[in-house]
């Protein structure tokens, strides 16, 4: 099965959770969306891991990321996510967090090949759908490009040919999760070369992709771009995701149309026991840039407050335009 990576929207803790993803793919009906990631011992010991997983009213093609670093929970993992119809599972191997590094997975696992490779093959052998990694071009002083190519026979030899790289080196100390997104140098070249040395895998390229124009270049030298936090705080940047990379008609949503197909979804969740904070302040970017965007974001944290729908959506789209 071939997946097109074209455009990706990568995966963000607390972020890409189910009623964000909602939210793009009322934008774009195009885009590779991610989940945000789930550690293999949330899914295998949380008794309500079935709000985690659903997915059911998410138009493909739709990716679950998955932490771990044992094998046999992956490949127990892999069992239980079978049935809630994602089109790729993919493998956090770029996280820097301490949390997730305590966990010995993440950004960490680039330093142990012949780990990812049994982690991977474990995946591989269970799952009935494609297997991707996030990773990093390096780790530490880790960072020369020889390090990078091991890391990826490594995964190669687990017969995964999907590889998202986000084009800077992690830091597992001295950084916090957020620094490591914006202060270590973006080499794009060592991810083109990747492709090179790689032919016969899907390269999908990530870091610092901020534009519709940018993410066309990078399309030249690699299978896809992966956009992070400006299609978070900016959804609306989305709209044209479908008719510049699918060549499909500009078929765009108003943005109050958006709001109400959103307020439609929250009413209907399955997560219905999900905080309206949680829900709502996917909300906030979606009159970024525009005349009202401060009041739209007030009314929203007013609408956190009261915790209450009800008469709301008329309110809360005056300030749209």
């Amino acid at each position: 099965m071939s997946l097109d990576h074209t455009f990706c929207i990568a995966p963000m803790m607390q972020c890409t959770d189910l009623h964000d993803r909602f939210l793009m793919r009322l934008i774009t009906k195009k885009a590779f969306l991610y989940t945000e990631m789930i550690s293999s011992g949330a899914i295998i010991h949380n008794k309500n891991y079935h709000s985690l997983l659903y997915n059911n009213e998410i138009d493909s093609p739709v990716a679950l990321q998955l932490g771990g670093s044992n094998p046999e929970d992956l490949a127990k993992c892999i069992d239980i996510v079978n049935e809630y119809g994602y089109d790729e599972i993919n493998l956090n191997v770029g996280c820097p967090s301490k949390r997730v590094q305590k966990g010995s997975f993440g950004a960490c696992l680039m330093l142990d090949p012949k780990l990812i490779t049994k982690c991977l093959r474990s995946m591989t052998e269970a799952s009935s759908t494609p297997i991707s990694v996030k990773c990093r071009i390096g780790v530490d002083e880790h960072d020369n490009y020889d390090f990078l190519k091991t890391f990826v026979e490594a995964v190669a030899k687990a017969n995964v040919k999907i590889i998202i790289v986000h084009a800077r080196k992690a830091y597992l100390s001295g950084l916090s999760p957020r620094q490591n997104r914006s202060i270590p140098e973006l080499k794009y070249e060592v991810v083109y070369k990747l492709k090179e040395d790689f032919p016969d895998m899907q390269i999908i390229i990530n870091g610092g992709i901020n534009d519709i124009s940018s993410a066309k270049i990078h399309l030249k030298y690699t299978d896809g771009v992966m956009m992070g936090r400006t299609a978070y705080d900016n959804p609306i940047i989305l709209s044209e995701v479908d008719s510049v990379f699918y060549d499909e008609p500009l078929k765009t949503l108003s943005k109050k149309n958006i709001l109400k197909e959103y307020f439609k979804f929250i009413e209907r969740s399955p997560t219905k026991h999900i905080p309206l904070s949680q829900s709502l302040r996917h909300l906030y970017g979606l009159n970024k840039g525009c005349v009202g965007a401060k009041k739209f974001r007030q009314e929203i944290n007013n609408l956190i407050i009261k915790k209450d729908l009800n008469n709301s959506l008329n309110n809360l789209s005056r300030f749209l335009n």
